[in-house]
């Protein structure tokens, strides 16, 4: 049976998560959270013989961090991505070393080049370095000819592009929320599973469960376009019927949410000459954190969740709305005054996976439902270069004359960074920069069941399936 589950994630980290998640929504489908609460990590990791640490106590005593952080985490911390202490001392020390490549050469060109004199020789002319004098200047290792010094950068710092990440006093990896822009790198990319995100899942949970008692507010479930690269078990229909089985009244594409904001975003676009995408949250936040001369070129349209729950909650202002994603800085998004009237909670795959399971919901036992109420444009958002192709789209299909779009399609923090450090020095010939912090757009989120190139066809595909062919045709149908 567990055999089964990892087939449906990348890796053990996210089972692990997953599990914690899933016992935790268990019980508090049941209402016995809070009586078995210390039973979780001991379900969890029985017996007395480790599986993943030292020894099963300390193992146990990760889990219950884990078990905190899937019932909402640290309430003081505002950032959704926190540190596991306890399970963060594992790596061995970041920083320059010297490897047994060293073959103790005569040119001593490593020692020559540091400036800070880091680096000396012991009697067999083997080269060392000293930490404590080091800068991480990185000049030793570019001018050895035996490649021999290495840069032992935890899987953390290099994940984070951002370089909010340090290590601290303690030996464990410790975020600048200053810096940190919440895309889940980090999370996605440590080997421990020592950086996880806050769960909402008892809050959806909540809001299922009195809607069905209650009975006075529907539920929709607002899903990312990703999805359809996701639960690869299974085919698409039958995880909509499985939302409906969990409480939801409604599915709702967030790609007609996309389809709004491409024909806005496309008339702000023509009237103001240059804008950059709002959509992507972790690079309107990287934006507002590294490049405030470009604040107010940042897009005053909404992200997709946000216009189409604005959209949701203006026709049925007594319901609640779940966004249901990739993306581990959605949830930040959220919790923004400007989204939290339309928003009710966020969750990624990952968790959706957990609440199918706690609540004994096969998905691939039940029958298709149907998801139809997009664009191809606006569907292919989910990866790089979508957006941009939308905005394209929405300019034609307005009859914009005189306008002649030139974007650049940013894949990842990094190549955001140098179109945004080139427009801010006037040396970038563009007028629209639609940024994506993940690699390959959200298809790349750390909220992802499954990560890879093949998700990217399974968006196109997807895209091509929409029965409205254009985006106007999609938006017609809200009157708007």
């Amino acid at each position: 049976m567990e055999k089964m589950k990892m087939r449906k994630f990348d890796t053990k980290v996210q089972h692990l998560k997953y599990k914690v998640l899933r016992e935790v929504a268990r019980n508090a489908w049941e209402d016995t959270l809070y009586d078995k609460i210390l039973d979780i990590p001991a379900a969890i990791s029985p017996g007395k013989t480790p599986t993943m640490r030292c020894c099963v106590y300390k193992e146990r005593a990760i889990l219950t961090e884990r078990v905190k952080l899937a019932m909402g985490g640290d309430k003081e911390n505002p950032n959704v991505i926190e540190v596991i202490d306890i399970a963060c001392d594992e790596c061995p020390a970041a920083g320059y070393e010297v490897t047994d490549s060293c073959r103790g050469c005569l040119a001593h060109r490593c020692e020559d080049v540091c400036k800070r004199g880091a680096i000396t020789f012991d009697q067999n002319h083997v080269a060392h370095i000293d930490k404590s004098k080091c800068v991480e200047c990185g000049q030793c290792a570019k001018v050895c000819p035996f490649s021999a010094i290495a840069n032992r950068k935890r899987p953390c710092q290099n994940a984070c592009k951002v370089k909010a990440i340090s290590i601290n006093a303690n030996n464990a990896a410790s975020i600048d929320n200053n810096k940190c822009i919440s895309c889940g790198a980090c999370v996605y990319q440590c080997p421990w599973g020592a950086i996880s995100e806050k769960s909402f899942i008892l809050d959806v949970i909540s809001i299922l469960k009195n809607s069905n008692y209650s009975k006075n507010y529907k539920v929709y479930a607002v899903v990312a376009p990703t999805i359809s690269s996701q639960f690869t078990y299974a085919k698409l229909g039958q995880v909509i019927t499985g939302l409906k089985e969990l409480g939801f009244h409604t599915v709702v594409e967030a790609a007609l949410g996309a389809d709004m904001v491409a024909l806005d975003e496309s008339k702000e676009l023509v009237e103001k000459g240059f804008l950059t995408s709002s959509c992507c949250p972790a690079f309107v936040m990287y934006v507002q954190k590294n490049f405030p001369d470009l604040v107010p070129f940042i897009s005053h349209n909404p992200s997709p969740m946000t216009a189409i729950s604005k959209y949701i909650k203006k026709n049925e202002p007594n319901s609640k709305i779940v966004f249901i994603g990739p993306c581990t800085a959605k949830k930040m998004e959220f919790q923004l005054d400007e989204v939290k009237p339309y928003v009710d909670s966020v969750i990624t795959f990952e968790e959706l996976q957990a609440l199918f399971d706690s609540k004994g919901v096969d998905i691939t036992e039940l029958d298709e439902g149907v998801l139809d109420n997009a664009s191809y444009f606006g569907r292919i958002f989910a990866r790089c270069g979508g957006l941009s192709d939308a905005v394209s789209q929405a300019i034609k299909e307005q009859g914009i004359e005189n306008f002649l779009l030139k974007a650049i399609s940013c894949d990842g923090i990094e190549e955001c960074r140098t179109a945004l450090l080139k427009k801010s020095k006037n040396v970038l010939d563009v007028n629209f920069i639609e940024g994506m912090a993940c690699v390959g757009g959200c298809i790349g989120g750390a909220g992802c069941l499954t990560h890879g190139e093949k998700n990217k066809a399974e968006v196109d595909k997807y895209g091509r399936e929409a029965l409205e062919k254009t985006i106007t045709d999609a938006v017609s149908v809200l009157n708007l």
